[in-house]
């Protein structure tokens, strides 16, 4: 995403377990979300998941034929993670720090001082290690999500964002500035190719129902980049058909059909087939468009608009928008994700040193929390899922 200071002045494996510039304000009624409804549109249709059949050499299959997200059913926690406390873990990027939140009680219950600015906390790809992104500071800062304690600072040119490979085998870096997809040894960190990204800004990714490509939003030059997993290749790009575009977070629908890029300039989400790499066409949503987190029974996309104080609520099986959710009082919801059950939705305020915990029953605000300056890219842990593809915690 945008500079805080340019936004502020433009206002494992196999178990079986910124102030956007543009704004739409759509005035759907904030009914209450159905969190017992079969799952979304793959499920119902019983269509299988494209390119299942070929899937990345050493990946762990989707436990379902019709639904990426199977694995991430309420409560149900690997048990690498069953026993590790809940926890709500903030990076505040302009503060050094990491805000801990007692879920049980909404409260900070410890500070954790990091690399220079903290930009996202990242689950590995086995659960077991939370990597705290210091951008600026050239670092990786473990924490053990067992105890809470974090360990020695690991060498990492300008980690943005982190992402896993599917098969487990790869970190691989979104280094903004450094222009590259930095792929790394995902254990030591060692880096094994650096691929030249030729965009600016490269920031968020998801990936393939088979693992064998991801598709990245470049958030400062408006491209979109289709990369091969296995090759660590860039296999195709395109800009977004919209002048001054600016991607944010991307995320796959539960059949594997549909792509939605958050556009926090257009003021929506971009919805594309993956496969085809096909021209992608805009949903409005609300002004700053910029998290997208799927709901427990893979039925519904939450998008956070951060430039509104907003959430829109998708609903997969129509493609429509079905509920917005309004901050009382107004904020600047970003990055976060759902509770181990569920029924909180949990965001930073970028720009108000606080976090959000809003119920999935009906929207309503359960909590504001202050924490440090610029929460961003927040986890919470643990969650459900087999293993994590990085970020603030994309679990299958």
């Amino acid at each position: 995403m945008l500079p805080l200071s340019a936004c502020a002045a433009l206002a494992a494996g196999g178990l079986l377990l910124a102030s956007a510039c543009s704004a739409d304000h759509h005035n759907q009624t904030a009914s209450a979300v159905q969190p017992n409804r079969a799952a979304g549109s793959a499920a119902a249709s019983g269509a299988a998941l494209p390119g299942s059949a070929d899937a990345l050499p050493g990946m762990p299959l989707p436990l379902s034929p019709t639904d990426v997200y199977a694995a991430d059913r309420p409560n149900q926690l690997s048990p690498v993670v069953k026993n590790f406390p809940s926890r709500v873990y903030v990076p505040n990027t302009l503060s050094d720090t990491v805000s801990v939140i007692d879920p049980a009680t909404y409260k900070v219950i410890q500070t954790l001082h990091v690399g220079h600015q903290p930009q996202h906390v990242v689950p590995s790809w086995d659960l077991k290690t939370l990597w705290v992104n210091n951008d600026l500071g050239n670092s990786l800062t473990p924490i053990d999500p067992a105890t809470g304690r974090m360990g020695a600072e690991v060498d990492v040119h300008d980690p943005y964002n982190l992402y896993f490979t599917p098969d487990g085998k790869h970190a691989v870096v979104m280094a903004s500035a450094d222009h590259a997809l930095v792929f790394r040894d995902a254990h030591t960190m060692k880096v094994v190719k650096s691929v030249p990204a030729g965009c600016e800004g490269v920031n968020h990714a998801d990936f393939s129902p088979d693992g064998t490509y991801f598709i990245v939003s470049c958030e400062f030059s408006g491209d979109l980049l289709k990369v091969d997993t296995a090759k660590m290749s860039i296999i195709a790009r395109q800009r977004i058909p919209y002048n001054g575009s600016m991607p944010q977070d991307v995320k796959i629908s539960p059949d594997g059909k549909v792509w939605y890029v958050a556009d926090m300039m257009a003021g929506g989400v971009w919805e594309l087939n993956g496969d085809t790499f096909s021209v992608p066409t805009l949903l409005k949503t609300g002004a700053g468009a910029h998290g997208l987190y799927v709901s427990r029974d893979s039925t519904y996309l939450y998008i956070s608009n951060r430039g509104e104080g907003s959430i829109s609520v998708l609903d997969f099986a129509t493609g429509k928008l079905v509920h917005k959710w309004q901050i009382p009082g107004g904020g600047s919801p970003d990055m976060g994700g759902v509770s181990a059950d569920g029924k909180v939705l949990w965001l930073s305020g970028r720009y108000n040193a606080e976090v959000y915990a809003i119920s999935t029953t009906d929207g309503h605000l359960i909590a504001r929390i202050q924490v440090g300056n610029g929460p961003h890219g927040l986890a919470v842990y643990p969650q459900p899922g087999r293993y994590s593809l990085g970020h603030t915690g994309v679990f299958r």
